[in-house]
C-alpha cells in the first residue's frame, strides 16, 4: 500500500510512497540529485533521487525501491515522482511555513490558511490576486507569489511531461530553461531542434524522442538534422568536410530514406547558411558552416602574421651576418653546436612572423627552440610558451627552463560557451579584443592542435608577433577536426624547417633509433640486446596478460625508477582481448585491488571506480572547476577546464554527497558528481590515440592481431615515441612487421592548405 513502511517489504520491489518533505539533507544543483527526509504516515523515510525543484514542506508521491546502504542504512531510491497538493490545512500551512514560497513566513502562512482553508492552493494558483485579502499582503506581493507558484508548477509539469519521452533530471531542466512553456510545441513539431540547441542531446536522442512524438521518418526536420549529424560525426573522425557523395551515402545509411530525399535538403541547409557547398575538381565539398569559416579565418590570420621582418638587399644581408654571429655566440655560451638546418630555423624565426619546425625524436628541436628563446630574450622580447596538453606543457617547461602553459590557460579559458564557435564550446578571455601581450609565441606538439583551437589561438595574436609552431608531422593528427601541422607544411606558404639528423646522444637510445627506422619503413632489431627497447614473442593472450601485469607491477618500476602508475600500457584498440576495456579490468584488479578501506562506485553502465584508480578524462569539459590545495588543505590556485586525455588518480568517493574527487597533474583536484563520471574511464591502459602529447617513463605495447586500418606504421611510431626510458612490446613479430609495412592511414578530409593558397592571392 502507498505509504506503508512495514519492515516486511522486500528490497528491490517497486513501491509508491506519499508524504511531505521534512528536510533536504543534500542537493547537487548541477544535476538535481537530492537526499531528503520524507514524512509518510508518521514515519521518516530517507529518499534519494533526482528531486529537482522540490522544496521542504512540499507533498510528494514517489515511485521507487527500498535499498540497504552500507553506511546510511535503509533508503528509498526514487525513479519517478510528482508533487501533490497538500490535502489538509495543517499540511498546507506546514508547506507555506517552510520558506518554499519567498515572501511568506510562519505568521503569514498561518493567516493565509486561516483565511482560505482547504481552498488555499487553488486560490494561489488560479486567483492569486485574492491573496491581497490577507492582512500583510499587498497586490504587488500577491502577484509575485502567484508568479512563483505558476513557475514551480510549470517546471514540474514539464519534467513530468518529459518523462514520457525518457527524459529526466538534468536534461529536462535544460529543456525547460531553454524553451520555457514553448517546449511542448518544439516536441510536437520539431524535436530535432533539441539537438541544435541543447548540449547533451544529440541527433540519436532527438530521434528517439521524435519516434515517440510520431514524427515521420522522411520528415524534413529529421532529414536536415540527420545531415548535420553526419557532418558532426565526421568531425569526430578529424574531417572538416565531406564530399557530397560520402555525406549522402552516410545519411542514407543513418536515416533509412532514399538519397533523392536528401539532395533537396542539402540545398535548403546551404540556403539557410547551416552548411557551405564548395566546388572542387570533380566533386562538391560539404562543410558545416563553422568549419568552413574556421579554415578561412585561420588561413587569413596566418597570412597576416607571416610578415617578413627584414628589409631586402644589402641591408638584409648585413643584418643576417650579425644574426649569424650572435647565434654562434649563443652556441658557445650554451656549449652546443647547431647544424646548418638548426641555424637556419633560428634565422627564419627572426626574419618571418610564422615559422614551422618539425622533426622526429632526437633531431634537436628542443636545442633549436632553446637557442631561439635565448636570442629573443637577449633582444628584450617577451616570450610565451604553450602546448595543447598539461603533460606536453610540463615537458616543454622541463626542456626549456621557461614556464609553458596549456593553450587553454594561455588564452585564459573562462568556461563560457562561445557563440561563434559552438564546436569547441569554449570562450577565452584572450581574443582579438584582448590579445596576448607577447613578442614571440612558441607552441609545441602542433600535431595535436585541432582547427578550432588554432582559430582561438590566432585570434589572440596580433600582427607583428612572431609565431613558432613545432611538432612531429609523422605523429597521429589531432583528436579533433583538422590535421593542422601537415596542412601548414603542405601549403608551402610559410618557412618550414624539417630536422632529420639524429644527434649522437639521441642515437644512444634504441627508442629513438627504432622510431626513425619505423618511420622510414625499415625493420627493427628484436634481439633484446638493447637497454631500452625490448620485444617478447608471445602468442597466447593469457600469457600476455600475465607478462603485462608483471611488467607494470614490479619489473619496469624498478628498472626505470618510477611508480607503477607512471608505467603506461598502450594499445591500438578499445575492444577485443587486448583492447583498452579488457586490459583496464585486469590491471585494476592487480594494481588497485578491492580493500575494506577503499570506497567504490559502480555506474549504471556497470563500470567500477575505486579510490586509488588511475583515470582519464575522455572529453573536453570547459566548465569543470579545479582547485589546487596546500598540504593544510588551503586553496592556493583554482581554474576551470579539464580536457580530453588529462590523467589523474581517484582520491575520494563520497557516497553521501554522491561525488568523486580526482587529482590530475599539477595537483589539480576536481569534484565530479556521480552523474558526471561518464566523462571518466580507467587509464591503466589507453589507446595510442589518447596518448598523444604525453611522455611516460616506460611504455608497454601489446601487439598481436587487430584491424589493418588501426595496425599501421603511423600508430606504431606514435606509441614508441611516447616512451622516455623504456619500450616493451609483447606479441607477434609478424604483426609488428606488418604494422611497419602498412602505410595506410585514415584519410582526413581537410582543406586548410587550400584555404591558405587562396588567401595568399587575395
Amino acid at each position: 500500500m502507498p505509504g506503508c513502511l512495514t519492515d516486511g517489504r522486500k528490497k528491490g520491489t517497486l513501491e509508491t510512497i506519499k508524504g511531505y518533505v521534512e528536510h533536504i539533507i543534500y542537493r547537487n544543483e548541477a544535476n538535481g540529485y537530492t537526499v531528503l527526509v520524507l514524512t509518510a504516515e508518521g514515519e521518516e523515510v530517507t529518499c534519494v533521487g533526482m528531486f529537482r525543484g522540490v522544496d521542504e514542506g512540499e507533498c510528494l508521491e514517489a515511485q521507487g525501491v527500498y535499498t540497504e546502504h552500507a553506511l546510511y542504512g535503509r533508503q528509498f531510491k526514487a525513479s519517478a515522482f510528482h508533487v501533490t497538493q497538500p490535502e489538509d490545512p495543517v499540511s498546507m500551512e506546514r508547506y507555506l511555513r517552510s520558506g518554499a514560497v519567498k515572501g511568506i513566513g510562519p505568521s503569514l502562512a498561518s493567516r493565509i490558511v486561516k483565511k482560505f482553508g482547504t481552498d488555499t492552493f487553488r486560490i494561489m494558483e488560479e486567483e492569486p490576486e485574492r491573496l491581497a485579502e490577507v492582512r500583510g499582503i499587498s497586490e504587488r506581493i500577491a502577484r509575485e507569489i502567484g508568479m512563483q507558484i505558476e513557475g514551480k508548477k510549470d517546471l514540474r509539469d514539464a519534467m513530468i511531461f518529459l518523462q514520457k519521452y525518457g527524459i529526466s533530471g538534468t536534461l529536462a531542466a535544460k529543456i525547460y530553461d531553454t524553451y520555457g512553456m514553448g517546449l511542448y510545441g518544439v516536441l510536437r513539431e520539431n524535436p530535432y531542434k533539441l539537438a541544435e540547441d541543447i548540449n547533451g542531446i544529440g541527433f540519436k536522442r532527438a530521434d528517439e524522442i521524435a519516434v515517440k512524438a510520431g514524427i515521420r521518418v522522411d520528415s524534413e526536420y529529421r532529414v536536415r538534422s540527420g545531415l548535420l549529424y553526419v557532418l558532426q560525426m565526421a568531425s569526430g573522425e578529424g574531417h572538416s568536410y565531406l564530399p557530397r557523395k560520402v555525406i549522402l551515402e552516410r545519411a542514407v545509411e543513418l536515416l533509412g530514406v532514399p538519397g533523392g530525399a536528401l539532395e533537396g535538403q542539402l540545398e535548403n541547409l546551404a540556403m539557410d547558411q547551416k552548411i557551405i557547398l564548395k566546388n572542387a575538381e570533380d566533386t562538391e565539398l560539404v562543410y558545416a558552416a563553422s568549419f568552413y569559416y574556421a579554415e578561412m579565418n585561420c588561413a587569413r590570420m596566418l597570412i597576416d602574421l607571416n610578415k617578413v621582418m627584414e628589409a631586402e638587399g644589402q641591408a638584409a644581408s648585413a643584418k643576417e651576418n650579425r644574426q649569424l654571429k650572435k647565434i654562434r655566440e649563443l652556441e658557445q655560451k650554451q656549449g652546443i653546436v647547431l647544424d646548418e638546418l638548426q641555424r637556419q630555423a633560428v634565422l627564419e624565426s627572426l626574419r618571418h612572423g610564422v615559422l614551422i619546425l618539425s622533426g622526429g625524436p632526437g633531431t634537436g628541436k628542443t636545442t633549436t627552440i632553446n637557442t631561439m628563446i635565448q636570442y629573443f630574450e637577449s633582444e628584450g622580447m617577451d616570450i610565451l610558451l604553450a602546448a595543447p596538453t598539461g603533460r606536453a606543457a610540463k615537458r616543454m617547461t622541463e626542456a626549456t627552463g621557461y614556464e609553458a602553459r596549456t593553450i587553454h590557460r594561455l588564452l585564459e579559458l573562462n568556461g563560457g560557451i562561445s557563440e561563434d564557435n559552438i564546436e569547441s564550446r569554449a570562450r577565452f578571455e584572450r581574443n582579438a579584443g584582448n590579445p596576448l601581450e607577447a613578442d614571440v609565441v612558441i607552441v609545441d606538439e602542433m600535431s595535436m592542435v585541432d582547427l578550432f583551437l588554432l582559430q582561438a589561438l590566432l585570434k589572440a595574436i596580433v600582427a607583428g608577433t612572431r609565431l613558432v609552431m613545432m611538432g612531429d608531422v609523422d605523429q597521429l593528427p589531432s583528436v579533433g577536426p583538422g590535421q593542422i601541422l601537415r596542412d601548414l607544411i603542405e601549403s608551402r606558404a610559410f618557412p618550414t624547417i624539417i630536422l632529420k639528423k639524429i644527434f649522437r646522444q639521441a642515437g644512444e637510445s634504441d627508442i629513438v633509433v627504432n622510431a626513425h627506422l619505423i618511420n622510414e619503413g625499415k625493420s627493427i632489431s628484436l634481439n633484446n640486446k638493447s637497454r631500452d627497447f625490448f620485444f617478447l614473442e608471445r602468442s597466447d593472450v593469457n600469457v600476455i596478460y600475465k607478462h603485462i601485469v608483471q611488467l607494470v607491477q614490479d619489473m619496469l618500476p624498478r628498472y626505470v625508477q618510477a611508480s607503477p602508475m607512471d608505467i603506461q600500457v598502450l594499445t591500438p584498440m578499445r575492444k577485443g582481448s587486448l583492447g583498452v576495456e579488457a586490459l583496464n579490468r585486469i590491471l585494476q584488479r592487480y594494481l588497485n585491488p578491492p580493500a575494506p578501506d577503499k570506497k567504490e562506485y559502480r555506474t549504471g553502465q556497470d563500470d567500477l571506480f575505486r579510490v586509488g584508480d588511475k583515470v582519464m578524462q575522455i572529453k573536453n569539459n570547459y566548465q569543470l572547476e579545479w582547485e589546487i590545495v596546500s598540504k593544510y588543505n588551503i586553496p592556493v590556485d583554482k581554474g576551470i577546464g579539464v580536457f580530453n586525455g588529462d590523467m589523474g588518480i581517484i582520491r575520494e568517493i563520497n557516497e553521501f554527497s554522491s561525488t568523486l574527487v580526482v587529482e590530475f597533474d599539477e595537483h589539480r583536484r576536481v569534484i565530479y558528481p556521480f552523474a558526471g563520471v561518464e566523462e571518466l574511464e580507467l587509464a591503466y591502459a589507453v589507446t595510442i590515440h589518447k596518448s598523444q602529447g604525453s611522455e611516460y617513463p616506460a611504455v608497454v605495447l601489446p601487439v598481436l592481431t587487430g584491424p589493418r586500418l588501426l595496425f599501421n606504421r603511423n600508430l606504431l611510431y606514435t606509441a614508441v615515441t611516447r616512451a622516455k626510458d623504456c619500450v616493451t612490446i609483447l606479441g607477434s613479430s609478424k604483426t609488428l612487421q606488418e604494422m611497419i609495412d602498412n602505410t595506410g592511414e585514415n584519410c582526413r578530409y581537410t582543406s586548410l592548405a587550400q584555404r591558405i593558397s587562396e588567401a595568399v592571392f587575395i
